[in-house]
């Protein structure tokens, strides 16, 4: 009877930590959370104590040097100033294309393909194509020299724009996946009962779609903004890696294996990792002031 008893006692107690999520299935997460100490958490707080210890002066000199130095600081800007525009155009280059080939239409699957395929050609690869489409003997120079619109070659490659040129192709297909995944989450019955009560694409778009949309953009935008900000081989393959496109990647990647300074190019990166976590907490607190609801407004 005791032991009865106690089974009783076990099996109400695996019923009440089941209700609340708590159960066996827990176990599958065990991979991960490994998988994030060992990749992500240990280098992390390594990378951080190592900030820390600076070859000279006390333990927040480098963070100091960074600061007061203005070659150093100008990085924070150069970075920010190629991110947020490359962010901010890709995903809004993304939502026509998404509200486009969210419905089947002829050629869809080859459309689509197009799209993403820059993520398959790595950046080298794109780098190599800047440079001959937009490089000074390119062919969009060789176009315009040969129809007369230009007496001299326009400079688009080694310098801000072909950076630019490159976080765009590269990070596009990024943020249209993720528009078209949160598009295809909103109830289509939504627009079609708009429809009925005479509202045009426009206004469709405007009042019912878009709303449930911003909450999507919003991570979309932080995606692409965390891909950007940590521009480093388009900043050295088809920018001006001591001029327009120091970034502070650069930086870092100069300090620590150039200068064999870890500890500066850890705090580099510690500044690097703030500045991206505050941008996307700013976001994501702006993203809470939108819908939410079940219906659509997913992520």
């Amino acid at each position: 009877m005791a032991a009865s008893a106690q089974d009783r006692r076990r099996g109400a107690l695996r019923h009440r930590l089941a209700e609340r999520g708590i159960d066996r299935t827990l176990l599958l997460l065990l991979p991960g959370l490994v998988f994030l100490v060992a990749l992500f958490c240990y280098p992390f707080l390594y990378g951080l104590g190592l900030s820390f210890q600076p070859q000279r002066g006390g333990p927040f000199a480098n963070y100091v040097t960074f600061f007061s130095d203005p070659y150093l600081r100008e990085t924070v800007w150069i970075t920010f100033k190629l991110g947020v525009p490359a962010a901010l155009i890709n995903v809004l280059a993304s939502v026509p294309v998404a509200l486009r080939t969210r419905h089947a239409f002829p050629g869809k699957r080859l459309i689509t393909t197009l799209l993403v395929l820059p993520i398959t050609l790595g950046t080298v690869l794109t780098a190599e194509g800047l440079l001959g489409y937009l490089g000074p003997n390119g062919w969009l120079n060789k176009f315009l020299l040969g129809i007369g619109v230009l007496d001299e070659p326009l400079e688009l490659v080694h310098n801000y724009w072909g950076v630019l040129a490159s976080l765009i192709i590269t990070g596009f297909p990024f943020a249209y996946l993720l528009t078209l995944s949160y598009l295809t989450g909103i109830d289509p019955s939504l627009e079609r009962a708009a429809a009925t009560l005479g509202a045009g694409w426009w206004k469709r778009f405007r009042y019912v779609t878009l709303p449930l949309l911003v909450p999507g953009l919003a991570i979309t935008f932080c995606l692409s903004f965390v891909l950007a900000f940590s521009v480093f081989p388009s900043a050295q393959l088809v920018g001006d890696p001591r001029g327009s496109t120091h970034v502070i990647s650069i930086e870092a990647y100069y300090a620590a294996f150039q200068r064999y300074d870890y500890s500066m190019g850890s705090a580099i990166a510690m500044v690097m990792a703030v500045l991206m976590l505050a941008v996307v907490a700013l976001v994501l607190a702006w993203r809470t002031t939108f819908y939410r609801g079940a219906t659509g407004g997913k992520g």
